[in-house]
C-alpha cells in the first residue's frame, strides 16, 4: 500500500505540487503498476535462455573514406540555399 507520505515524498523529488484528486490518481496509477510488477516477478524464469536482443542481425558498417560520390565541402555549400563563412545557415528552430 502506497502512503500519503510515500506520494509527498516522490512529488517532493519530481519538484511538483499535486491536488488531493492528483495524488489519489498517483497513488491508484502507482498500486497498478507495482501489481504488475508483482505478477511479472511471479513468472517462472529459472529454465529459460537470456536474450540480448530479438534479432540476430548485426551492424554493418562501411569504412569511413572518402569516394567518388562524396561531394566536395565547397560544392555541398553552393547547393546550399544559404550559408556563411565555412557554415551552412538554416532556418532557427526555436523561438
Amino acid at each position: 500500500m502506497i502512503s500519503d507520505d510515500d506520494i509527498r515524498g516522490l512529488s517532493e523529488l519530481a519538484r511538483i505540487e499535486l491536488s488531493e484528486t492528483e495524488r489519489d490518481r498517483l497513488r491508484g496509477d502507482l498500486e497498478r503498476i507495482l501489481d504488475h510488477v508483482r505478477e511479472l516477478a511471479a513468472v517462472p524464469t529459472e529454465n529459460v535462455r537470456p536474450m540480448t536482443g530479438g534479432t540476430f542481425a548485426e551492424n554493418v558498417v562501411r569504412s569511413d573514406v572518402p569516394s567518388a560520390a562524396d561531394m566536395p565541402a565547397d560544392a555541398a555549400r553552393a547547393s546550399f540555399p544559404e550559408s556563411r563563412d565555412r557554415f551552412l545557415k538554416v532556418p532557427g528552430v526555436f523561438e
